[in-house]
C-alpha cells in the first residue's frame, strides 16, 4: 500500500468535529459567553460531555462586520486556562522559540495558511484578507485563538496551539479529555 499523498499547503486538512449548531448549542454558548453568540456556523470542537468548546464563525457577521477569528474558543475552563498562560507570559517563550527554530516558524506559517484556507471556505472578506488569528504567521499574540484552531484542525496543524494545549495539560488547567464544565 502506498502512502497517502501530502495535502498541499493551500488545502486545509479536514476538520475533526465540525457539526451543525443546534438550539441547545446556542443556549450553551450564550451561557458560556454571557451573551448571544454571533456568526456561529458550526461547532468545531466539543467537550467530552458534548458542550461546545470551539465554534466556527462566519468571516462576516450578520451586521456586515468583518470577523477574522474563524475558530473562537468558548469553553470557560479552556478560556481561563489560556488567560492564565498569557498572564504567565508564555507567549514570550513561544515568540522566542519561533525566532530560534526555523522548522517551528515554517510549521507556524503553514498553520496560518491552513487557517486562511479554512476561512475562505466560508467566503472571502477583503477587509481581513491575509489576516488569520493569534498573531500568525510571525508572532504569538493570542493563545485562545491558536488553541481554538488546534482543537478544530487536530494535532499537528498549529504547533503553537498544540504547545498551548500541552502547557494547559501539564499545569492541570484544562484537558479536552476531561469534562471541566
Amino acid at each position: 500500500m502506498s502512502p497517502a499523498p501530502e495535502t498541499p499547503a493551500t488545502e486545509p486538512a479536514p476538520e475533526r468535529a465540525t457539526e451543525t449548531v443546534t438550539p441547545a448549542d446556542l443556549e450553551a454558548l450564550a451561557a458560556q459567553l454571557g451573551r448571544m453568540p454571533r456568526g456561529v456556523v458550526a461547532i468545531a470542537a466539543r467537550c467530552v460531555c458534548g458542550r461546545p468548546t470551539v465554534v466556527r464563525t462566519a468571516p462576516r457577521l450578520d451586521d456586515g462586520t468583518p470577523f477574522p477569528t474563524s475558530y473562537y474558543l468558548t469553553h470557560p475552563a479552556a478560556v481561563k486556562g489560556c488567560s492564565t498562560l498569557e498572564a504567565e507570559h508564555l507567549m514570550e517563550t513561544f515568540n522566542a522559540d519561533l525566532a530560534a527554530d526555523e522548522e517551528l516558524a515554517a510549521a507556524y506559517a503553514a498553520a496560518h495558511a491552513d487557517y486562511l484556507a479554512r476561512r475562505a471556505e466560508l467566503g472571502q472578506v477583503p477587509e481581513i484578507g491575509g489576516v488569520s488569528a493569534g498573531g500568525m504567521p510571525t508572532r504569538v499574540k493570542c493563545l485562545h485563538a491558536l488553541l481554538g484552531h488546534a482543537l478544530a484542525a487536530g494535532p499537528g496543524v498549529n504547533p503553537i496551539g498544540d504547545r498551548t494545549l500541552e502547557a494547559l495539560r501539564e499545569r492541570g488547567l484544562w484537558d479536552p479529555q476531561r469534562c471541566f464544565c
